[in-house]
């Protein structure tokens, strides 16, 4: 329940709570990260039972009371764990039409609406009290275990052959266990699965916003079953245990269809199973979804524009390539022009795109396979990343002959990709007179928007963002970048924003990402500097001087904007 809507039921019922108890106890719910009603509760300043029934008539929601009511098992179980402990959420009543959902926070419409589709069935939802929820709650985990007893006993050994192993990946526990868990990480938001063995247990982390975050721990007897699970899903060798293997398998969750591509590696007890997660139908985001500034968009509207030359997005792993050149793809993705691509994997599907995989096995590598595009009349190729001089050379070729070409490197900033495709031996003429535009990208998490608080930098803080940016250089970003300034120029008065941590972003703070960016613009300037084999550093030094936005500085404005936090700008620039 956020501030404001306590206070007013607080006022409408006429609770006997006053301003500063309330301030009190708002300090320490952020402090010990919990529930502002929670503590309110616990230090006897509100009845219990009282609070969610006069919320749940404030809310036109009718409250019902769970302590000592029986819960059916085929109603606990509708809702996987991981949804009911996070979003505090049981289902305690079914019938063959509807399904009846006790929740704290009657206003989550996503909880809802991913049930509706989950169970086919038309919630009904109630307001329950948090002690009646928790008690729900621990008899789903009791359930639970129970349920982990019984296949601990189905499963007994470890299998040992191949034929064991299919039996024990077909039992109707191990199918329901790794369909739950695929089905959670979907929901959840999850880009990757890490499926993990260790000496007693089996350890299951989705990757969310980019960081790992424990979920589960599966028995040790349901190893064997779960792993030979995924093997027969992706397709690959049942009974290889000593080498790693690459797979990929799609399955229905909710409306759409979802693709794994499966990494198995050997470790020390067993094997390791990492599962990205594919969203093959989403469209390809536009620039503003990206994150694009006003200014950075403009220009990369100008390249697009551009009947030939080259795009290079650059980046660590992981920080969010791939997605944009999708997305300039799908801008440039038009009846009249033919589109091929060569990536290593496909990882969205596109109607109206050619696309295909390299296979080093049979000798279908990058450079190859661009030579092949070239022969498919081709206005525009997309090559998922430029590894070597063959493929450098082709490319820019490619660019050079009437050709819009779109590719990735790994380099840390916009001007260091310059001198590093000069390094893998093309001559500078041609990198100079091919390149539009290099777009450098990080990703940063999103506040989330459910417990974002304002806040004024404090002397620590200061200290610590004058390490990475010239504070005095402040004041005049934010007024040439963000419309409508008026906070004065002074430094130490100005509002940031934090995530506090509530249930709906898992008590991080956060919930989404986008990109923060650095767009280097290849001018005529530059390329008489890349001509004269100018270093990285020039290169840069003349672009700021010319208004380029580093990527420490775009995200910087989007942080005192509210879209992110300063301490997330830091953590993924020092990286």
């Amino acid at each position: 329940m956020n501030l404001d809507t306590l206070k007013k039921l607080i006022k409408k019922y006429d609770f006997k709570i006053t301003p500063s108890q309330l301030r009190a106890a708002q300090t320490k719910a952020t402090k010990l990260k919990k529930e502002l009603e929670e503590i309110l509760i616990n230090d006897g300043l509100v009845d219990e039972g009282e609070l969610y029934q006069k919320l749940g008539a404030y809310l036109g929601v009718p409250f019902v009371a769970l302590k000592g009511r029986e819960i059916k098992k085929d109603a606990l179980n509708l809702i996987p764990g991981p949804v009911a402990g996070t979003h505090q959420v049981v289902a305690f009543e079914k019938s063959a039409n509807e399904i009846k959902l006790a929740m704290i926070d009657p206003t989550d419409i996503q909880t809802i609406e991913f049930l509706r589709r989950k169970t086919g069935l038309e919630p009904k939802v109630y307001i329950t009290a948090l002690s009646d929820l928790k008690e729900a709650l621990h008899r789903y985990h009791s359930e639970l275990e129970g349920e982990q007893l019984r296949i601990i006993q189905e499963s007994g050994n470890e299998a040992g052959g191949g034929s064991d192993l299919k039996k024990a990946a077909e039992t109707i526990s191990v199918i329901n266990v790794i369909n739950s868990i695929l089905e959670n990480a979907v929901y959840e938001g999850a880009s990757d699965i890490h499926i993990e063995p260790t000496e007693k247990d089996v350890s299951i982390r989705y990757r969310i916003d980019g960081v790992l975050k424990q979920i589960m721990t599966l028995p040790k007897s349901l190893q064997s079953g779960a792993t030979a699970r995924i093997k027969i899903l992706a397709n690959v060798k049942l009974d290889e245990h000593m080498i790693p293997q690459d797979g990929r398998f799609k399955i229905q969750v909710q409306d759409e269809k979802v693709a794994f591509r499966v990494s198995i590696l050997p470790v020390y007890d067993g094997e390791k199973i990492v599962m990205r997660i594919l969203h093959e139908g989403t469209k390809p985001l536009t620039l503003d979804q990206l994150g694009f500034l006003d200014k950075p968009r403009k220009i990369v509207d100008g390249a697009i524009a551009k009947p030939h030359g080259m795009i290079l997005v650059t980046g660590p792993t992981g920080s969010g390539k791939t997605t944009t050149l999708y997305s300039v793809l799908g801008i440039l993705n038009q009846p009249g022009v033919n589109i091929s691509t060569i990536e290593d994997p496909i990882e969205y599907r596109m109607a109206g795109v050619n696309q295909s995989q390299v296979n080093p096995k049979v000798g279908f590598t990058f450079a190859t396979g661009l030579r092949a595009l070239l022969r498919q009349d081709p206005n525009i190729i997309m090559v998922g990343e430029i590894r070597d001089q063959e493929t450098a050379e082709i490319a820019i070729n490619s660019a050079m002959t009437g050709h819009l070409v779109l590719s990735t490197l790994h380099t840390n900033d916009a001007a260091t990709t310059l001198p590093r495709l000069v390094d893998m031996g093309v001559p500078p003429f041609l990198v100079a007179y091919t390149a539009n535009i290099i777009v450098a990208q990080r990703l940063v998490r999103k506040i989330c928007q459910f417990c974002k608080k304002e806040y004024k930098l404090d002397q620590a803080a200061t200290a610590e963002l004058a390490k990475a940016f010239d504070i005095k250089k402040i004041i005049p970003l934010f007024k040439d970048n963000i419309k409508d300034w008026h906070e004065g120029n002074n430094p130490e008065s100005l509002k940031f924003y934090q995530g506090a941590g509530c249930r709906r972003c898992g008590e991080t703070g956060y919930k989404g990402r986008m990109g923060i960016y650095e767009i280097l613009e290849i001018t005529p300037e530059i390329i008489k500097m890349i001509n004269q084999r100018a270093s990285a550093n020039e290169i840069n030094d003349y672009a700021r001087s010319h208004g380029m936005l580093t990527i420490f500085e775009d995200g910087l404005i989007k942080a005192k904007t509210g879209i992110t936090s300063i301490s997330e700008v830091l953590r993924v620039t020092r990286e």
